[in-house]
């Protein structure tokens, strides 16, 4: 990745977030993003100072907003963060592009004897608050994941997972069209009144 490269990233990132460069999800991308072009310099001493600079944000991210993302992470395009605290990606996932997390999401793996067994998000997976994805699982595009659920098996595309452990209530692909004008909640005659 060449730093033009990483300013389009970064300002893609920016309009996905309201275009508030003080969210601290976005603040926590653009440091991931920061962590992952440091990589491409080759040097070892023109990297070390953007090294030691990365280290610095990335704990500020994780300490003060609650946002673990390290640059190892696969990240996509127009990834959204929408609220801080208690997230925890572990580095080897991968997060597709349009995603959508959610505070208290975690995405990690099942023991410390498979460390590289990190969940796979598809394109547009949307994931609520509390969400718990754990294993090598893959979720599928445009998957939404209920707040607080706990995934640890796959999720096919378009379905819609809650519970503990998660299951799926339904897809995206069945649900029938909104009508162009919905009826009144309560039938009711406007001349009784």
């Amino acid at each position: 990745m060449n730093f033009s490269e990483l300013m389009t990233l970064v300002k893609e990132d920016w309009i996905s977030h309201q275009r508030d460069w003080t969210l601290p999800g976005f603040r926590a991308i653009a440091i991931c993003r920061f962590g992952q072009w440091r990589m491409s310099i080759k040097s070892f001493y023109l990297r070390a100072p953007l090294s030691l600079l990365y280290r610095i944000l990335y704990r500020r991210a994780r300490s003060v907003y609650g946002i673990e993302l390290p640059y190892t992470v696969k990240l996509g395009r127009r990834i959204v963060i929408e609220h801080q605290g208690a997230i925890v990606i572990h580095g080897y996932s991968e997060i597709g592009d349009e995603c959508i997390i959610r505070q208290g999401v975690s995405l990690g793996v099942k023991s410390i004897a498979h460390l590289d067994d990190a969940p796979t998000l598809g394109k547009r997976v949307d994931i609520g608050a509390g969400a718990k994805l754990i294993g090598k699982i893959h979720v599928g595009d445009g998957a939404i994941i209920g707040a607080n659920a706990v995934v640890v098996s796959d999720v096919y595309p378009g379905e819609t997972m809650v519970g503990i452990p998660a299951r799926p209530i339904k897809s995206t692909t069945d649900i029938p069209a909104r009508p162009k004008k919905s009826p009144p909640p309560f039938p009711c005659d406007v001349n009784a009144l």
